[in-house]
């Protein structure tokens, strides 16, 4: 990729190093259907490397998000990528009696990586005690959004409009929430209404710093509303003080899930090199490895001709 843009965010976060990733690596999950995997990618050098847990989208595994994933590990950052339940792996459908608890066994299975981050050292040959864990970030994509906000204080509203109970993790710091859904009540369709309770958050208690990425062109299935939807985050929450919105921009983002993945409406390599180095850019910031990464960023950004994108900030 040799776009201006993508030139001159280089500069600023620098060429990437080598990665070694492992997978899969077994954690411990009592009562759970199936075993949890996860991948772990990690840069073959350096020390002091914050944690940045991902949770793919729905049907996805820790085979996914390898533009995302690898391109943090190469820039500094332990990845870690858990296979959720709703795995096309796992083959539970909507009519499985696991289904109904799946939300809540993703929230979960992000809570049990952080519970053992002394495994997923180890599963990497020579990154024990070169992982600095109080610097951790929550990160995903679509359904994994919504399971990474939830550590970053989102809620879930119930029936009766109550909100639920608080289920963040004081460990992660910072967030990055990829087309994450937004609000529910009557703008929902009726099948999201009655098989997702997940969609009904609450983002007024999210308050640590999160980036929203969104595309401008990103049209759900499960909602009437139009785009503005996935930035709802971004809208309601005191926390996502950032918003990364992408021109022409669907669901995948470009090609965030997989280079050539079929479910891709939108492929654009230039819009997810800056995704990359733009979430690095923020990532580097807001977990205290560059304070000055995400603002030369946002800069670029502006400052680039026919841009492919903009950031608003609150």
């Amino acid at each position: 990729m040799s776009s201006s843009l993508v030139t001159a965010l280089d500069e600023i976060g620098g060429g990437g190093g080598p990665v070694v990733s492992v997978a899969p690596v077994t954690l411990s999950a009592p009562g759970r259907a199936v075993p949890l995997e996860v991948r772990v990618s990690a840069p073959a050098t350096g020390g002091d490397l914050p944690v940045v847990v991902f949770s793919h989208g729905n049907g996805w595994n820790l085979d996914g998000y390898a533009p995302l994933a690898a391109f943090w590990a190469s820039r500094g950052f332990v990845v870690v990528q858990p296979t959720h339940l709703d795995s096309r792996r796992n083959g539970f459908g909507f009519d499985h009696p696991v289904f109904p608890t799946i939300w809540t066994e993703r929230i979960a299975d992000l809570t049990r990586v952080l519970d053992q981050l002394d495994t997923v050292e180890g599963a990497v040959p020579g990154l024990a005690g070169r992982v600095d864990r109080d610097r951790i970030a929550a990160t995903g994509h679509s359904w994994g959004g919504q399971t990474a906000q939830t550590l970053l204080g989102a809620r879930i509203v119930d029936e009766e409009g109550h909100v639920g109970d608080d289920m963040s993790d004081s460990r992660v710091t910072a967030g990055i929430l990829f087309a994450a859904t937004g609000l529910g009540g009557d703008d929902l369709h009726p099948f999201a209404q009655a098989n997702f309770p997940f969609m009904r958050p609450s983002f007024r208690e999210l308050t640590t710093p999160t980036l929203v990425v969104a595309g401008d062109h990103d049209q759900s299935t499960m909602s009437s509303r139009g785009p503005d939807w996935f930035t709802d985050a971004y809208t309601h929450s005191p926390g996502a003080t950032d918003l990364l919105t992408l021109h022409g921009g669907e669901h995948a983002l470009g090609g965030i899930v997989g280079y050539e993945v079929a479910e891709t409406t939108d492929e654009n390599p230039e819009r997810v090199a800056v995704i990359q180095r733009m979430s690095t850019a923020y990532l580097r910031t807001a977990l205290r490895v560059d304070g000055g990464a995400w603002p030369a960023a946002r800069d670029a950004l502006r400052r680039a001709g026919d841009p492919i994108g903009h950031v608003d900030t609150q």
